[in-house]
């Protein structure tokens, strides 16, 4: 396959597999989502979901948010992991929405990422998943798995959000940054993985990684 047919390959079974996308970060609106994606750093959604709603029950939006004090933030979000940091970041960016921003999630990359504790990548999220504006934010599943099916050099996230841009269509960006994630979850793991089930990596997978592979699994026989 050429390059445009192995991305052809990709859209069309991720499609297959997930025509229905469910967000992985449980929100109501774009400030519960950005309070949901700040909170996953390091962490998995399944735990930052079990947290989330004890937040949300005291404060689901900044007016509230900024009566709890940092400390009391970070006594609810601790086991999520960097509670001090994300604590800070929650209260201070609330602060700033305020202040700012008429107590609203702003549209825009410029302002998402001067808000504590936001990068790139959150602020990408939000855009995408709050507001519906294409993006495509990177994670380490698709980081991984755009690597893997030797579409990217793999080098850093940054070259790999550009590679996704140039070779994905830009309507398809939100849908398929999601379906990527869901399948590098269920098919294409970091660990125990099982290149049987994966048919992208199996039918378009870089060279030296399927070579890898197959040589620890003689090896581990």
């Amino acid at each position: 396959m050429n390059k445009q047919e192995k991305v052809n390959f990709v859209m069309d079974t991720l499609e297959g597999l997930y025509p229905e996308i469910p967000v992985p970060l449980d929100h109501q609106d774009p400030y519960t989502l950005l309070i949901a994606v700040l909170m996953s750093a390091q962490s998995t959604d399944v735990r930052v979901n079990q947290i989330t709603p004890l937040l949300f029950e005291r404060a689901d939006n900044p007016y509230d948010m900024i009566h709890l004090s940092v400390e009391e933030i970070r006594e609810i979000i601790k086991p999520v992991g960097l509670s001090p940091m994300k604590a800070k970041g929650i209260h201070g960016l609330s602060h700033i929405l305020i202040d700012k921003h008429n107590g609203l999630v702003p549209q825009t990359y410029e302002f998402l990422e001067e808000l504590p504790a936001v990068g790139h990548k959150t602020a990408a999220v939000v855009m995408s998943q709050a507001f519906g504006i294409p993006a495509f934010p990177v994670d380490t599943h698709i980081h991984r798995l755009m690597y893997r099916w030797n579409l990217t050099n793999g080098k850093n996230v940054v070259q790999t959000e550009k590679d996704a841009k140039r070779l994905f269509p830009e309507e398809k960006w939100n849908d398929l940054h999601l379906q990527i994630i869901w399948y590098g979850r269920q098919y294409s793991p970091a660990r125990a993985w099982d290149m049987e089930k994966d048919i992208i990596t199996k039918t378009i997978g870089r060279k030296t990684v399927l070579d890898d592979y197959y040589k620890k699994k003689i090896r581990s026989k």
